[in-house]
C-alpha cells in the first residue's frame, strides 16, 4: 500500500470520476427508488442526494471566496445543512435529480474558472479548518465517491472507486482515527472499514460512521 500521497491534479480527477458515478446512479430512479433507504442510517436516498446536492452548493461559496476573496461561508448558518437535508424528501425525484446534477455542474464550473493566483487563497471550511482552496477538489472528491455507494442502488461500490482515490481515503482517515496498524485485505474492504461502511473484512473491529 503506497502512503496515501495525492496531488492536486489527482483530486480533480477523482471529483469528476465520482460526480459522474453519482449522477449515473441517480439518472434511473424513480419516486419510490429515490424514497428508498440508502445505505446511511435513517437517510432515505433522497435525504443523500439532497445533502451532494446542497454540498455541492456550499462548496461553491468557498470557490466564490477564493475568487473575489469576498468571506463567503459554506453555510450561512449552523442550521443551514441540515436544512438542506432536510428539504430532500419533499422534492420530486426529477426536482432533486436537477438539483443535483446543476449543483453539481455549476461547482465543476466554479472550480474550472479559478485561476492560479485563485487556487491559493485560503477559505474556511464548515468545520473551521483554514485551507487553500486546492483542497476544494478533495473535499468534493470524498463526498461524491463515498456517498455513491452510500446510495446503496448497487452499481457503485468501493472496488469501483479510483485505486489511488482508496489510498489517500485510507491514510486521511487512519491518521483522523489515530491508527497507525490496518487489517490485511483487499484496498477497498479496508477502505470501506475504516468509512464505517459494511465490509468483508473477518475478524476487524466496527468503527463508527466517518463522513
Amino acid at each position: 500500500m503506497t502512503d496515501g500521497t495525492r496531488t492536486f491534479t489527482d483530486a480533480r480527477t477523482w471529483a469528476r470520476t465520482g460526480t459522474q458515478l453519482l449522477l449515473d446512479a441517480v439518472a434511473g430512479l424513480d419516486e419510490a427508488a429515490f424514497a428508498a433507504p440508502s445505505a446511511l442510517p435513517d437517510w432515505t436516498r433522497k435525504h443523500l442526494a439532497a445533502h451532494l446536492a446542497a454540498n455541492a452548493d456550499a462548496l461553491g461559496n468557498l470557490v466564490h471566496w477564493a475568487a473575489t476573496g469576498e468571506e463567503t461561508p459554506m453555510y450561512a448558518s449552523a442550521g443551514e445543512r441540515a436544512a438542506g437535508i432536510a428539504k430532500g424528501p419533499a422534492l420530486s425525484a426529477d426536482e432533486l435529480r436537477s438539483w443535483l446534477t446543476d449543483s453539481a455542474h455549476e461547482l465543476a464550473a466554479g472550480l474550472d474558472r479559478l485561476t492560479d493566483e485563485q487556487w491559493g487563497r485560503e477559505v474556511v471550511t464548515a468545520r473551521g479548518r483554514t485551507v487553500p482552496a486546492t483542497e476544494l477538489p478533495w473535499m468534493r472528491a470524498r463526498e461524491v465517491c463515498v456517498h455513491a455507494v452510500d446510495l446503496g442502488t448497487g452499481g457503485v461500490t468501493f472496488a469501483d472507486l479510483p485505486k489511488g482515490f482508496l489510498t489517500a481515503l485510507i491514510a486521511e482517515i487512519s491518521d483522523s482515527r489515530g491508527l497507525t496498524e490496518l487489517p490485511d485485505g483487499p484496498l477497498p474492504e479496508v477502505a470501506a472499514w475504516l468509512a464505517g461502511r459494511p465490509h468483508a473484512l473477518a475478524g476487524a473491529p466496527e468503527l463508527g460512521p466517518w463522513l
